[in-house]
């Protein structure tokens, strides 16, 4: 297992700045939130900067997962819009656009998996409705995705239309692929009374290719420092050790940016001891 932390939760510092900062932290790998700046896939500059970024990661041994949650990349109004089960077909295009860049920087870094999830469904339209809407959408994504030897975790994210493990698997079916992985927030699952934690673990450990960690409490999405919450965390650490999870497990504490140096290196001081076996 490899201690992690995602761009989102360092987003007042350059990318390149934050790399060498959580590197100096002893951070080996980074989820790293394509947003506005450097990290936009979208910039005339996005070429240069993605061979920048390969080089700067090579160079400090660290790994990575490419995140695709930037709030306001694609619509300065709406947050995470638009989405794989938005209304209209041209949006969830855009969506899928984006996404598809998301797979080409995957390819290029080496990336574990790109990181995604459904979207909030903001109309009335009937389940079989959205689902369609999901299948046809992911469905075009995981297949530019297998061309390209980049895998794809979906994370199931509270207040979305694929919100629980529950509905993953349900997602799965429909599906019929095997193109399809898991980022497994464990906070959400927490969150969400999907608990024992360590039972979902050893259920979904053939799936996970990327975990999520932070603090939580019941019935509440926030992202807490560590010991903030109520999660007891060796027994998570040891369900993943146990479930011979080789892969990133990244902090995402994508609100304490203005604390941002002091944040990571609390909760490595955190974690760390408990990836050590200490």
């Amino acid at each position: 297992m490899r201690l992690g932390y995602n761009t989102n939760g360092l987003a007042n510092h350059d990318p390149f700045e934050a790399l060498a900062l959580l590197a100096e932290i002893g951070y080996t790998s980074v989820a790293l939130t394509l947003d506005h700046g450097p990290l936009n896939p979208f910039a005339d500059s996005w070429s240069a900067q993605r061979t920048r970024l390969k080089s700067v990661l090579d160079g400090i041994g660290m790994t990575s997962v490419i995140e695709t949650g930037a709030r306001f990349l694609l619509d300065r109004r709406v947050k995470h819009e638009p989405t794989l089960v938005s209304i209209e077909s041209r949006d969830r295009q855009r969506r899928i656009q984006f996404l598809k860049l998301a797979i080409d920087a995957a390819e290029f870094l080496g990336s574990d998996c790109v990181s995604l999830w459904s979207g909030v469904v903001r109309d009335k339209a009937a389940e079989p409705e959205v689902w369609d809407r999901l299948i046809v959408s992911l469905q075009e994504v995981l297949d530019y995705a297998h061309d390209r030897g980049v895998t794809i975790g979906l994370e199931p994210e509270p207040g979305m239309f694929v919100d629980s493990m529950a509905r993953f698997a349900d997602l799965q079916k429909r599906l019929n692929t095997s193109n399809l992985k898991l980022t497994l927030d464990v906070g959400h699952l927490h969150c969400l009374r999907e608990t024992p934690i360590v039972d979902y673990i050893a259920k979904w450990k053939g799936e996970i290719v990327n975990i999520h960690i932070e603090d939580m409490r019941v019935g509440i999405h926030e992202h807490l420092m560590f010991g903030e919450g109520e999660m007891d965390f060796s027994p998570i650490i040891a369900a993943l050790r146990q479930a011979n999870y080789r892969g990133g497990i990244h902090v995402e504490l994508s609100r304490h940016s203005h604390e941002g140096p002091t944040a990571a290196q609390r909760a490595y001081d955190f974690l760390s001891p408990l990836l050590a076996g200490k």
